[in-house]
């Protein structure tokens, strides 16, 4: 892919986010400057609770079976982007955030890639989560789904798109193509994610947490085990 153009579908799954959304659908809007990026809601409630507040009318809603795997399954049939770019709706994208994932991509050396993780609160614990997670992603290069994850359309489809699991079906993928041969880039640039989960259920408790669910997930214990803890 090194055309001078990149078309990038940015994917948002959504769950019960009607307080939030529009402001994440305004900042994606604010950072696109060529008109070559189109935005997907991917609502995992039947009744559509979250896309039905959508106030812009050029977003595309999807009504989706509920679960992450799911809903950014039904995004990307839904997508006409050369790029799937899978966004949290609690995650802002850094400035130029679309520039620099076409100048990655541009190359055509990348299946795709992600942005480094970064919170949206100045407390220090955060930072130390944030180096934490830093080196582990270029150290793996598999990064999780909080760090805006993108790939190449082609290549997402080849393998299958994620698999339709409760939990960890970003690991899943990401190992899936570096077992693949395909080589992922992690943009030294933070997104900024919210910390609710965390504040909600405590720093050190949400990060040991997650920390236990990666490792027994790849020792094999099956999602649907892991997802009992994840409530």
């Amino acid at each position: 892919m090194n055309n001078s153009r990149v078309s990038i579908s940015v994917i948002i799954p959504v769950l019960n986010e009607a307080e939030i959304i529009n402001q994440t659908l305004e900042h994606v809007c604010s950072l696109n400057n060529n008109n070559n990026v189109e935005i997907i809601v991917a609502d995992g409630d039947p009744c559509g609770s979250t896309i039905k507040n959508v106030s812009r009318e050029t977003v595309i809603k999807v009504l989706s079976e509920k679960g992450r795997g799911w809903q950014m399954n039904a995004g990307a049939a839904a997508a006409a982007g050369d790029i799937l770019l899978f966004l949290h709706a609690d995650t802002l994208l850094p400035a130029a955030a679309f520039e620099k994932i076409a100048v990655v991509m541009r190359t055509g050396h990348y299946a795709g890639g992600a942005f480094d993780l970064g919170f949206s609160s100045d407390r220090m614990s955060y930072r130390i989560i944030e180096r934490a997670a830093s080196c582990r992603s270029r150290l793996t290069r598999i990064p999780y789904g909080d760090q805006a994850i993108f790939i190449r359309k082609d290549i997402f489809n080849a393998l299958g798109g994620f698999r339709e699991f409760p939990i960890m079906e970003d690991v899943e993928l990401m190992r899936r193509i570096k077992r693949n041969g395909h080589p992922i880039f992690i943009i030294a640039t933070k997104v900024k994610t919210s910390p609710r989960r965390w504040e909600r259920e405590g720093i050190i408790y949400g990060t040991v947490r997650n920390w236990m669910l990666v490792t027994l997930y790849l020792l094999g214990v099956k999602p649907d085990t892991l997802v009992r803890f994840y409530k």
